[in-house]
């Protein structure tokens, strides 16, 4: 029980980032780089508190997967931008567990076992038929799409999925293969958000506007931060499992948080089509967690 309270501090944590960030405003750029911003904040404020022990592959790494994290995070906001927090969100994080989970099974071996194989497919066939439906629109919502352009958020979300789940894929995979290095979440944060500045800024061309709205996004930054501590501590109490699968939750507070705080106008349709997806995505990110436990 109390791993799964842990874990409803990452979900509101995480899954209100999108929502804070466009409620705020700003450009793509200017919320990445307000948003790694008040992440480094945070890592700081815990590494002089915490102090571990960092050595230069720990720092590269880090440094490394923050560079791949912010070319997800701007390509995500601009998907916003473009689709709407209510179609964007499930939308990445589906795409993050499809993708990754098949980089996963071909490129890594991590699923060994029949039963995994079996659940990860059906998982992975409800979370395509769940993004169908988080993207469906009514043909009759013609006013209410004016502004959106699902070609350009679809090319942000490309290259956003990319990035983050290179990054997902540094931190489990390839730092043990390549360096044989081993780390926790507290340890790796720091050299992490300074990548995270680095790349902000490189994906701005080293062009960003620093106005308020820079300053007034470290909060998703601190937000961010916390999200990442309290899943380290869900882990801790509940198992990687309860972690995973709760994670994954945050998409729901995005996407009705997009149509209430956010404005993002749906016919009746549309509310339907929504409700299904959000069904389909946390079904299928239960069953990839299951899978996980199967290992």
């Amino acid at each position: 029980m109390q791993g799964i309270l842990l874990a409803l501090v990452t979900i509101f944590a995480w899954g209100s980032i999108g929502v804070v960030a466009n409620k705020i405003g700003g450009d793509a750029n200017q919320q990445t780089l307000g948003m790694t911003l008040g992440a480094f904040v945070f890592a700081l404020i815990v590494f002089l508190f915490r102090m571990p022990t960092l050595t230069w592959q720990i720092f590269l790494i880090g440094f490394m997967g923050g560079l791949l994290w912010a070319i997800g995070q701007v390509g995500q906001f601009n998907s916003m931008k473009y689709m709407g927090v209510s179609v964007a969100s499930p939308l990445s994080s589906g795409s993050q567990l499809v993708i990754g989970g098949l980089l996963g099974v071909f490129a890594f071996h991590e699923w060994t076992k029949q039963i995994q194989f079996i659940i990860g497919f059906i998982a992975m066939a409800v979370l395509v038929v769940g993004f169908y439906f988080s993207a469906k629109r009514d043909p009759e919502n013609a006013v209410v799409e004016e502004g959106r352009n699902y070609t350009k958020g679809l090319t942000a979300l490309t290259y956003s999925t990319l990035g983050y789940v290179l990054y997902v894929i540094l931190f489990n995979n390839l730092a043990a293969l390549w360096f044989n290095v081993h780390f926790d979440t507290l340890t790796i944060i720091l050299p992490m958000s300074v990548g995270m500045i680095f790349g902000a800024l490189v994906m701005g061309r080293f062009k960003i506007k620093m106005e308020k709205y820079v300053y007034q996004n470290m909060i998703t930054g601190v937000m961010f931060g916390v999200g990442n501590i309290f899943m380290l501590l869900a882990a801790n109490a509940a198992g990687n499992v309860i972690a995973f699968s709760f994670s994954q939750l945050g998409v729901i507070i995005a996407t009705i948080g997009g149509i209430l705080f956010l404005g993002e106008k749906k016919t009746k349709k549309e509310l339907v089509y929504v409700g299904i997806g959000i069904v389909l995505f946390v079904t299928g990110a239960i069953l990839l967690a299951i899978v996980k436990s199967k290992g």
